[in-house]
């Protein structure tokens, strides 16, 4: 993630953020310009200081309920990422409130990263058959018609239990499905990886032959293979796979292997807007030294972007180690991982590509 600046005072700025806490500014993201923007507030409305056309923004209709800080141009409308949403947990109910926090603050970062990749973002809403949307699912109340009950995705609509805000149940489920790494945005990244499946590789056949190649063949019956893996994993699923999870069927190595890429990504960003550079004092072997000075959403290089990763989330686990917490990423790339992250970043690089030969002339 990238670190912004106040255009009023110059202090740093996190996403997250909605007010500048050195000169008290107002701040807004602009989607449209993918930055955080300190705001001069008018009688209606604001301008943006990293606008310089003079635009009226208005905040995100979800503003009011402290869950997201995005820009609109209309008044009362919500933020291209609010405006994925289905169903949200009752906000009626405090905790549940406080779910959908969590829930909306790793969404919008995952809608970040779509955004930057130039991806398709279109609601639902505007699109039924081909769009994404999102439910945000509490067990503690009705389902609504139509949804489903666990956190998975079906045909574009990617469904999250609100119980994974709670870090506590959270844990217990990391820990009954004997996983290393259970957070928010890994849910939201594995699960949009299968919406992206459908649109970047079941509707193009020479992508989709080759993607087989790669994960393996998805018409194997899903089902059947699910069951397999609960009864007996794959042994030795090291050796090609970045999960356990990820060896039970093609389409969940995809999706497994799309969410490390947005790991991935948003890691060596957060890094490179830090300028953060691993020199050991004792040892200077070169798998150990790295100066972060690459932007992962631009470099076309992916072996140089992991030779980057791999040196920073070695020191990464050892000062999580050293605060008595895991392992920020417990995972090894092994060369078939590697090879399969390769073909994710060149497909999003040619699809980038693409996107911008398409954007006509403004």
């Amino acid at each position: 993630m990238k670190l912004f600046n106040c255009q009023q005072c110059s202090q740093t700025l996190l996403f997250e953020n909605n007010l500048c806490e050195n000169c008290q500014s107002e701040l807004g993201f602009l989607p449209e310009l993918m930055t955080l923007s300190a705001l001069t507030p008018l009688e209606s409305g604001f301008n943006a200081l990293a606008d310089d056309s003079n635009s009226v923004w208005y905040y995100c209709q979800n503003k009011q309920h402290n869950v997201c800080n995005w820009m609109v141009k209309e008044q009362g409308e919500l933020c291209e990422a609010c405006d994925l949403n289905r169903h949200i947990p009752n906000l009626q109910n405090y905790e549940q409130q406080q779910a959908w926090q969590e829930l909306e603050s790793a969404k919008h970062r995952l809608v970040y990263s779509l955004l930057r990749l130039n991806l398709p973002v279109i609601s639902k809403k505007d699109a039924p058959e081909e769009g994404l949307s999102f439910d945000f699912i509490s067990e503690d109340n009705v389902v609504p018609d139509g949804a489903q009950t666990t956190t998975g995705h079906a045909l574009g609509q990617v469904t999250i239990n609100a119980a994974e805000a709670d870090s506590a149940d959270r844990e217990q489920m990391r820990k009954d499905m004997n996983e290393p790494y259970r957070t928010l945005i890994g849910h939201l990244r594995h699960e949009v990886g299968h919406y992206y499946w459908d649109h970047l590789i079941a509707e193009n056949a020479p992508i989709l032959t080759n993607c087989r190649q790669m994960f393996g063949d998805e018409r194997a019956d899903y089902g059947e293979a699910l069951e397999k893996h609960y009864e007996t994993p794959v042994a030795n699923w090291q050796e090609n796979f970045v999960s356990s999870y990820a060896s039970s069927h093609p389409w969940e190595d995809w999706a497994e292997t799309w969410a490390h890429y947005f790991h991935i990504l948003d890691t060596l960003e957060t890094a490179y807007e830090f300028g953060i550079q691993i020199q050991p004092v004792h040892g200077t072997h070169p798998s150990l030294v790295t100066q972060i000075t690459l932007d992962p959403y631009q470099h076309q290089n992916f072996d140089e972007l992991l030779n980057q990763y791999l040196p920073l989330t070695f020191a990464a686990n050892n000062l999580n180690r050293s605060m008595g917490q895991p392992d920020l990423y417990p995972f090894v790339i092994v060369p078939k991982v590697r090879e399969k992250l390769g073909f994710i970043h060149q497909l999003l690089i040619q699809n980038q590509a693409n996107a911008l030969n398409d954007t006509p002339d403004k």
